[in-house]
C-alpha cells in the first residue's frame, strides 16, 4: 500500500486539526528529548501509519519512522512519547530522506528492528486505525497476527498478503495514547445506477403489390398456297399416279409461357448496440463542523488528552 505524507494526502488538513496538529511537536523518550516530529505518513485510505521523527542531537542528522502504534501523543504537554524507542533501535533503523518513496522493503526493515522487543498480544480490542478523516477500522484479533519461528523470525504473509492489522502491537490507535478530535464533513459522492429508459423492437411484415413480366412466345401455323399450273402440257402416260386418300403431315409447335414466384434475399439487416458517453456534472451546497470556543470573561480553558 502507498504511503503519503499527510499534506500531499489532505492539503487542508491543518482546518481541521489546528493546534492539535502533530507535526512540530517535540519527542521524548521517558524524561528525555531525543528529537521532533517530523511529518506523518498515512495509507491510501488516510489513516496513521508512522511518523517521521528527526533524531536531532540523539542522532544527528538522522530521520527515522515510528510506527504510529507505539507513539504517544500528549496535545496538553505538546509532546509525543516513545518510551519504548531505544538509541540503539534508532541507530538500527534505515534512514528515510524527504525525496524517497517508502516501499515493502523498507517498511520491513522498520518493522524488524521495532519487533526486537515487541510484546504481541495474543488478542486486541484497539482500533486498527484512525486518519485524519476520522474513519475506523475493525479490530485486529490474534487469528490475523503474524506467527514467530525463532529461525525465520515473522511469517505467515508477504508482499501481497500483509495487512497493518497484523501487527496491531506496531499499528493500533486507541483514544488514551493518540487523541485526535473528528469534525464531520459532506462530500459529494458521484455514483450511477442503470436503468431502463426505453426499447427498440424490430420486426417484419409483408407488403403485397401486382408485378407484370412479360416474355415473347413463338407458335407455328401451316400455310397452304396453290400454284396454278398450266394445263395444256399434258403429262407423260404412266406418271399420273392417282391415288386415294393420299395424306400430307406436319407437326406445328408453339411456345407455352410459364409464369411462377422466386424468394430472393433483398436486404440483410444487423442490429447491434453503442454505447454514448457523457459526463454528468452535479453542483451541491455541503456542510461541515468547525469548532467554536466562545470564551466569555476570562475562563481557564484546558485541553485534555
Amino acid at each position: 500500500m502507498t504511503l503519503h505524507k499527510i499534506r500531499d494526502f489532505y492539503p487542508d488538513y491543518k482546518t481541521h486539526f489546528g493546534d492539535r496538529d502533530v507535526k512540530g511537536l517535540d519527542l521524548y523518550a521517558g524524561s528525555d528529548k531525543i528529537g521532533s516530529v517530523d511529518d506523518v505518513l498515512v495509507d491510501d485510505e488516510g489513516q496513521f501509519r508512522y511518523l517521521i521523527i528527526n533524531t536531532g542531537g540523539w542522532i544527528i542528522g538522522k530521520k527515522v519512522l515510528l510506527p504510529i502504534g507505539r507513539a504517544r501523543i500528549n496535545n496538553t504537554e505538546k509532546r509525543v512519547y516513545a518510551d519504548n524507542l531505544t538509541k540503539a533501535q534508532a541507530e538500527a533503523l534505515p534512514e528515510f530522506k524527504d525525496d524517497m518513496t517508502v516501499d515493502y522493503e523498507h517498511e520491513e526493515q522498520v518493522r524488524g528492528v521495532y519487533r526486537s522487543n515487541s510484546t504481541m498480544p495474543q488478542e486486541t480490542t484497539a482500533a486498527q486505525g484512525v486518519g485524519y478523516a476520522g474513519s475506523t477500522s475493525a479490530p485486529a484479533t490474534a487469528n490475523t497476527l503474524p506467527t514467530l519461528d525463532l529461525e525465520q523470525g515473522y511469517t505467515g504473509y508477504d508482499r501481497d498478503s500483509y495487512a497493518y492489522a497484523k501487527e496491531p502491537d506496531l499499528y493500533a490507535i486507541n483514544e488514551q495514547n493518540h487523541p485526535s478530535l473528528k469534525l464531520y464533513e459532506e462530500r459529494l459522492v458521484a455514483g450511477k445506477t442503470r436503468q431502463k429508459t426505453g426499447e427498440a423492437v424490430i420486426s417484419k411484415h409483408i407488403e403485397t403489390e401486382t408485378a407484370q413480366a412479360s416474355i415473347p412466345i413463338e407458335k407455328e401455323r401451316v400455310t397452304i398456297e396453290r400454284i396454278p399450273v398450266n394445263s395444256g402440257t399434258a403429262v407423260a402416260p404412266g406418271e399420273a399416279n392417282f391415288q386415294e386418300g393420299e395424306v400430307s403431315r406436319m407437326e406445328i409447335y408453339e411456345e407455352v409461357p410459364e409464369f411462377h414466384k422466386e424468394a430472393f434475399v433483398r436486404e440483410e439487416i444487423k442490429v447491434s448496440k453503442v454505447v454514448d458517453k457523457e459526463t454528468a456534472t452535479a453542483q451541491e451546497t455541503l456542510r461541515r463542523e468547525e469548532l467554536v470556543v466562545d470564551n466569555q470573561g476570562n475562563p481557564v480553558v484546558k485541553n485534555n488528552p
